[in-house]
């Protein structure tokens, strides 16, 4: 089945005459008849604002677009390299909001070929944590074994160490530009280390500080995950307060909530009452009703977010398209156990290992541990290959573990996270198709894979299949074959959505102008490949990337190149 397309002579006139765009060349460039590096010629242009596609050409020149104009009007123009896109879609790079790529990013081969090949130009960072700032409290963190691990962090050390970090990515070399949220784990270790209960007068101050520098150094907002120690330790008062210290730089306050489970409405009033207190635009990460006893809470879930907007309340959330969630297995077990990093050694303690598992299992309602919502049932168990002793058990479902162990779930649990070292992860089959579908239509849902990049040829175990095909799928099964999106409302989701959401400025469409993140896909093709079984594979049907003007994928193939830049939130921009 092909896209629906609305192929009306007005409708391309329409859309020029609404973006203001038509034929429009960046003041210092080459005119229409002139020279440019690249020229796309011929394509659907989607140009990230929702509005109808039309034929065009878009021209670009060292890292901006210099030009889109109606098709045809680069025929004669000289190009460097000419890319004909007939049949094709050229479109804004898209932003990941949610990515997860810090390793990659900072020390790895920087080429994130699983995002590229889905067209990600962007991945904003942070969730909960970020590698930065540091101090002595933030190094007693770090395994002290890891003498890579502290050499690197030491580099972050200060209240600026933030901006400092974004300059070591920028200066590492990447395929794709990134920025980052100030985790609010971090914030609070920064403080006062990995301790529970409420902050001293002295460590909020603290927190206070942490939170300005890093606004001015370049974060786009504040990010806590309030199911992970010590990120779950955080009280709405503390969050509110940290919220009201980034207000005045424009950030966003953006949460993986408290629970997503049978406190699901709970933990978005919190959300909703952290953003009303700093007086700040509220983000909720990868909105979902989690496990059968939540699923019917979706509609009061989405209600509740509507209904705030209408009341006047900036919120909003980002979605990825699965019905299974992704994280380590140690989030089942209950929160206090993780208190000062004491996991592990917590686990080897009889009595106390035997009060975490009675506490893991415990189904009683609205209490905060995910597991038990699910149950064992659901939840595959990945990220083991690298245990000898337990290798044998990747991709199976934890209940299948247990009875091979012939242990109570929640037994099995507790070994498989103790002997991996507390390595080992899951994928939560936990949703709903029909949910799904029904927030995605949301016009205030934007995307974000909350994944890594991958390189295929040299990736090992499990993982979840959205690290590689979460914009393809949408493309392929929501817009395409489904219908549940347009193509151009889709497009908007993960390009100006973002972009306007986090104040990112001069990307996220394609005007005359703005940097040239672009890509070219064909929307007949485009689909994701990965599965939960099979996750290391990538999606098909992208066929150009270009991020800062520079090519780094080419007919399908990533090309090598690093042009990516460290991209700075409004409170740089502040006097």
């Amino acid at each position: 089945m092909t896209i629906s397309f609305r192929p009306t002579v007005t409708l391309a006139t329409v859309a020029f005459a609404l973006s203001g765009c038509a034929g429009t060349v960046h003041p210092g460039v080459a005119a229409p008849d002139g020279s440019y590096d690249v020229v796309i010629s011929g394509g659907k242009i989607v140009d990230g604002t929702g509005n109808p596609w039309f034929y065009g050409d878009v021209g670009l020149k060292g890292d901006r677009i210099a030009i889109v104009a109606p098709a045809g009007t680069l025929a004669n123009a000289r190009a460097g390299r000419r890319v004909d896109a007939k049949g094709l879609v050229v479109a804004p790079g898209f932003i990941d909001i949610q990515g997860q790529s810090n390793e990659q990013l900072l020390t790895g081969d920087g080429r994130v070929i699983s995002k590229v090949t889905q067209g990600v130009t962007t991945e904003i960072l942070g969730e909960g944590h970020t590698p930065a700032p540091v101090n002595d409290k933030f190094l007693a963190t770090l395994d002290a074994s890891d003498s890579s691990g502290i050499r690197i962090a030491k580099q972050f050390m200060g209240d600026h160490g933030f901006g400092a970090w974004l300059d070591a990515m920028e200066k590492h070399g990447n395929s794709i530009n990134v920025g980052s949220f100030l985790g609010a784990e971090t914030i609070r270790v920064y403080a006062n280390g990995q301790a529970r209960g409420a902050p001293t007068a002295a460590e909020l101050d603290t927190m206070r500080r942490v939170t300005r520098d890093a606004m001015k150094d370049g974060a786009f907002g504040v990010a806590s995950a309030l199911i992970y120690p010590p990120g779950t330790y955080a009280g709405t008062h503390e969050l509110g307060e940290i919220a009201k210290a980034m207000a005045p730089y424009h950030g966003v306050y953006i949460s993986h909530i408290r629970s997503e489970g049978d406190s699901l409405l709970e933990a978005l009033d919190e959300a909703l009452a952290i953003g009303r207190e700093g007086g700040v635009p509220v983000e909720i990460y990868h909105l979902k009703a989690a496990g059968r006893h939540a699923w019917g809470k979706a509609a009061e879930m989405v209600s509740k977010i509507d209904s705030a907007r209408a009341a006047g309340q900036d919120v909003g959330a980002t979605m990825y398209p699965y019905t299974a969630s992704g994280n380590g297995l140690a989030s089942c077990v209950p929160p206090w156990a993780a208190e000062n990093g004491k996991l592990l050694e917590n686990l080897k303690n009889p009595s106390t290992r035997a009060k975490i598992i009675a506490e893991a299992m415990d189904s009683t309602p609205h209490r905060p541990v995910y597991c038990q919502e699910s149950g064992p049932g659901p939840i595959m168990v990945v990220g083991l290959l690298t245990t000898p002793s337990l290798a044998k058990y990747e991709g199976w479902r934890l209940d299948k573990i247990a009875d091979d162990m012939h242990k109570s779930w929640g037994e099995a649990m507790a070994d498989v996270v103790l002997i991996s070292g507390g390595r080992a992860g899951k994928l939560t089959f936990s949703m709903t198709d029909e949910n799904v579908a029904m927030q995605l239509k949301r016009p205030w849902v934007v995307i974000g894979t909350d994944a890594e990049g991958f390189d295929p040829a040299d990736a090992k175990g499990l993982t979840h299949p959205r690290a590689y095909g979460s914009y393809p799928r949408l493309l392929g099964k929501y817009v395409r074959e489904e219908h549940v999106l347009t193509l151009e409302d889709a497009i908007r989701k993960f390009t100006s959505g973002v972009a306007e959401r986090l104040s990112i400025q001069e990307r996220g469409m394609l005007r005359a102008g703005m940097y040239a993140d672009v890509v070219v896909f064909d929307p007949n093709t485009i689909i994701d490949k990965a599965t939960y079984e099979k996750p290391h594979q990538l999606s098909v049907g992208m066929r150009e990337v270009f991020v800062n003007g520079v090519e780094v994928l080419k007919d399908g193939v990533h090309t090598g190149a690093k042009p990516g830049r460290a991209l700075r939130g409004p409170g740089t921009r502040m006097k």
